[in-house]
């Protein structure tokens, strides 16, 4: 599906625990996640903790959906 959005003109962010499975797809804007039972965060955490490991993921998702890319690209820093 994120291929189909993209051939419309929309760039698209996966935000993904498996990039080589993003790779596989073929999605151009790759994002790394967690962990596989909790991708946006870690229960373990306290509130605070959980909040800046959220914020950092939609900030890359955010840089990545801003950058122009010329094919697969994972933005893990």
């Amino acid at each position: 599906m994120v291929k189909e959005i993209e051939r419309a003109g929309i760039p698209v962010v996966h935000i993904c625990t498996v990039v080589p499975i993003s790779l596989t797809v073929g999605a151009n804007r790759i994002v790394p996640a967690v962990a596989i039972p909790h991708p946006l965060g870690n229960p373990a955490l306290s509130m605070e903790e959980e909040k800046e490991i959220r914020r950092g993921i939609v900030d890359k998702a955010l840089k990545a959906l801003s950058t122009e890319v010329d094919g697969q690209t994972v933005f893990d820093k």
